[in-house]
């Protein structure tokens, strides 16, 4: 049974909605005190990869719960009034989250086309993320 819908339209359809921004034009934004990076990547991926220095990670199933101030797993670094600009490895779950993050009525939010993927080969800074050590 064919989707009504698949991913290639939704992505579309959240970017026509949504900043986009390029690799370039995130790299202007980074460091910048008013400005939030978020990475959207499960955890395993910034394990295997790596990450944007100084970027908080919040996995993509429990950003709106986080952002929510009425949720129970609201997390503080969300209230500071910041523009987030999520990541995620190539562009698509963070064009859907900041489609969301949208809808839920924040202003100041934006997404990087081609992800940590462009990040990287643009030969942007990378940090190195480890597992936490196992307990034995």
């Amino acid at each position: 049974m064919p989707l009504k819908k698949g991913i290639k339209a939704l992505v579309a359809e959240a970017e026509a909605e949504v900043e986009n921004l390029s690799v370039e034009q995130a790299k202007a934004l980074y460091g910048r005190p008013d400005i939030l990076f978020v990475d959207l990547r499960d955890v395993r991926e910034l394990w295997r990869e790596g990450t944007v220095p100084g970027s908080y990670h919040a996995p993509r199933g429990m950003l709106e719960f986080w952002v929510d101030p009425d949720s129970p797993y609201h997390k503080d670094v969300f209230a500071q009034g910041k523009k987030m600009v999520l990541f995620c490895q190539s562009g698509w779950r963070s064009a859907l989250a900041a489609k969301t993050l949208q809808e839920m009525g924040l202003e100041k939010v934006a997404h990087v086309t081609g992800g940590f993927s462009a990040w990287k080969q643009a030969g942007l800074p990378v940090e190195a993320k480890s597992p936490p050590p196992v307990k034995g």
